[in-house]
């Protein structure tokens, strides 16, 4: 499945959602996250940003069974196209 990951927390806060996302998903913006991800871990995932948050915290999480019916323009350069692995 396909994932995007949008998330507004305190500004000093920010890098820990950030760090638990880019275990699973490619950051490709700021507060956002995107990619496939195999049901299990957006499970998993889910629980860890819950655990996360804090009271006037979000997160949205948008699930798309496929990347096939996603329709995904980019201006400029794509970061998902950087390896995520060195």
């Amino acid at each position: 499945m396909y994932a995007i990951v949008v998330y507004d927390m305190e500004a000093d806060r920010t890098q820990r959602m950030l760090r638990l996302c880019r275990r699973y998903l490619t950051h490709v913006q700021n507060s956002v996250l995107e990619g496939e991800i195999s049901e299990g871990n957006l499970a998993t995932l889910k629980g860890e940003m819950e655990d996360l948050l804090k009271p006037h915290e979000s997160v949205v999480v948008y699930e798309l069974s496929s990347d096939s019916i996603l329709n995904r323009t980019v201006y400029g350069e794509d970061p998902t196209q950087d390896s995520r692995f060195l």
